[in-house]
């Protein structure tokens, strides 16, 4: 993981992020003042940023908000007050309202931005100085050091490039905290058509199969916010196994970028999870990524066990195989 540390100084009233990265610091600077490339990484996992507008020039602003699954929004504003190409940037940053107007009554920080090479690469050191103790205080009780060390560890494929960072390394998982997983797989093909095998019910039917010998038996999606979705799969003949499926509702749909349901095993009691679903392309192809956020570590792990993430593999193969190739 990138991020190397993150300090709060309740005397210096600070709290500073440093994160080393296998990239010059050209590479760095060209990320974080590119509102497209910060759109990948600036909010934490499940919390994506739009940037509504970036005025990089001394004076000017760049607003911003994130949407959470259940479609809360958070927004954001930058006030851009030094710069210093390609060695870093100042800015004033504050807790904004849907208008990207800082909120009264809220914390705001100058953040510095600094890029500096290393005989690796770069380290990026962000430092955040706050007017006072209980603005710190309030910031850090909020979540800010978590929160950003999630997202600044979301940079190495930004910084890579999708082929670079994914290609031939099949479904990765990752193991986020006790409650969520980011699982990743790059696909050879474009975004559009890796959208459609996901909400297809015909495409699915070609590729969403998991291990050999199973086959689709439902297959039922209402494709909008609110709507709900079946999906039911059984073994073929002389393959072991026992039935089952899925049901959910659909709680955020941003064709053909991202999609958020719940997920139930019908017919049990189990606990539903979360399935935050984005697909992001670059020189044609495709990272799927997949959040999924668990009531507990117990359930968490009692998932992972069935052998969940290699069934995926199986599956995503087999996407690049019949829908793809």
């Amino acid at each position: 993981m990138p991020v190397t540390s993150v300090e709060s100084d309740a005397e210096a009233l600070t709290m500073t992020l440093v994160a080393d990265f296998p990239v010059g610091p050209e590479r760095l600077w060209a990320v974080f003042t590119d509102p497209r490339q910060l759109e990948r990484f600036w909010g934490p996992p499940g919390w994506p940023a739009t940037f509504d507008a970036f005025d990089f020039r001394v004076g000017g602003y760049a607003k911003y908000h994130m949407t959470s699954p259940q479609r809360e929004r958070a927004g954001g504003s930058w006030e851009f007050t030094a710069i210093d190409e390609p060695r870093g940037f100042e800015v004033i940053d504050a807790f904004a309202d849907e208008d990207g107007n800082p909120i009264e009554g809220m914390p705001s920080m100058r953040m510095v931005f600094s890029f500096v090479a290393t005989p690796e690469g770069s380290r990026l050191t962000n430092v955040s100085h706050f007017a006072s103790a209980a603005a710190l205080e309030q910031v850090v009780a909020m979540g800010a050091v978590e929160g950003s060390t999630l997202a600044m560890n979301q940079l190495d494929a930004v910084l890579q490039g999708l082929r670079e960072f994914a290609q031939g390394k099949g479904t990765r998982l990752e193991i986020l905290d006790d409650q969520h997983v980011r699982i990743t797989r790059l696909i050879d093909g474009p975004r559009e058509l890796v959208w459609r095998a996901h909400v297809d019910p015909e495409l699915m039917r070609r590729w969403m199969l998991g291990p050999d010998g199973w086959r689709m038996t439902h297959r039922e999606v209402d494709r909008r916010e609110g709507g709900a979705y079946r999906i039911a799969w059984e073994p073929e003949p002389g393959t072991e196994g026992e039935a089952f499926g899925f049901d959910g509702e659909i709680l955020l749909l941003d064709e053909p970028r991202r999609m958020v349901q719940t997920e139930h095993m019908t017919g049990t009691d189990y606990p539903s999870t979360i399935n935050d679903l984005s697909l992001y392309e670059e020189d044609g192809a495709t990272l799927v990524t997949l959040l999924i956020e668990y009531p507990d570590a117990e359930t968490r792990d009692a998932v992972l066990a069935t052998g969940m993430v290699e069934g995926m593999e199986q599956s995503f193969r087999r996407m690049e195989r019949v829908v793809l190739g």
